[in-house]
């Protein structure tokens, strides 16, 4: 965990870790890019894709009722959901991704959306490697620049 200062953004990485490989590596992508930007962050890890947007909603409120070292300036969402035999995907999907998607509408929160929806491990190691898509590293980027311009409009906790 690295440190948090006064002037560096800091931001939360929910890791969701039902596939550990593709987790792992989505992961390196995020941490290299927020330490290339000198981003502080702390790692939470989550069973699954569908547990991301409470740990969100849980950060969100603690910051509400706690205004201190509990802050963070955006959130960086890591996770995959492969297609399987079922319609289980399409909701999983629908409530990972449109539960971040409110949650950044509601509360104003800058998030980097990095949760893969592929139909096979071959697509999601694809698009997670850092050597490849670098889809960690990309959502960190997005976390980024909406944490850039979240300052821009003075919306940042400081």
């Amino acid at each position: 965990m690295n440190e948090m200062t006064t002037t560096e953004p800091h931001v939360l990485i929910i890791e969701a870790t039902f596939y550990p490989e593709i987790a792992d590596e989505l992961a390196a992508g995020a941490i290299a890019t927020l330490n290339d930007a000198g981003v502080t962050y702390e790692r939470i890890k989550v069973p699954g894709a569908l547990e991301i947007p409470s740990v969100v909603r849980y950060a969100v409120k603690s910051m509400q009722l706690f205004c201190g070292n509990d802050r963070f300036d955006g959130f960086v969402a890591l996770g995959c959901v492969i297609r399987g035999d079922t319609s289980h995907y399409d909701h999983v999907c629908d409530n990972a991704i449109g539960g971040l998607s409110r949650l950044a509408t509601e509360y104003a929160l800058a998030i980097g959306n990095g949760v893969l929806t592929v139909e096979n491990r071959a697509q999601a190691m694809a698009r997670a490697s850092v050597a490849q898509g670098n889809k960690g590293g990309v959502a960190a980027q997005a976390c980024i620049e909406m944490v850039q311009l979240k300052s821009r409009f003075g919306l940042l906790r400081k």
